[in-house]
């Protein structure tokens, strides 16, 4: 009564209308998209075996693909108030160090890839990675 590409356009659909109804960012409309590409599929290959399988595989890489896609790129955060620090420890060219920030410990990182900072040495916060601050030493900022 029913062909296996009929059943996978019904998949689809119902996943895709799922989205609409229960939003999970993507995954039910991709797990449809993957749907309606398996149903041209089974038009020339009718192993339902490996229909599933390709279904499966489409669909992951839909849903990763969309995540790459239509995720936002993460920005450097904006230290609000206070952007002063002091230099814990030495921050070698291009690593990290530790940073004495509103009373506590960050890691701190130049960013000035080239240039290091001493320890006990001031420095401006002019980012946010995760939690690790950016940061320029005072001195190279004032001319000193």
């Amino acid at each position: 009564m029913f062909n296996a590409t009929f059943l996978w356009l019904i998949a689809g659909v119902i996943l895709c209308l799922m989205e609409l109804l229960f939003p999970t960012a993507f995954v039910e409309f991709m797990m449809g998209i993957a749907a309606f590409i398996v149903a041209l599929i089974s038009l020339i290959l009718p192993h339902s075996g490996l229909q599933i399988a390709l279904w499966m595989i489409f669909s992951t890489l839909l849903v990763l693909l969309s995540r790459r896609i239509f995720t936002p790129k993460r920005k450097s955060a904006t230290i609000e108030g206070k952007t002063e620090g002091e230099t814990l420890t030495e921050i070698p060219a291009g690593e990290t160090g530790r940073i004495l920030y509103e009373g506590n410990s960050w890691r701190g990182k130049c960013s000035e890839e080239s240039l290091a900072i001493a320890p006990k040495q001031k420095v401006y916060i002019v980012g946010r990675e995760g939690n690790t601050l950016i940061v320029l030493p005072k001195s190279l900022l004032e001319g000193e």
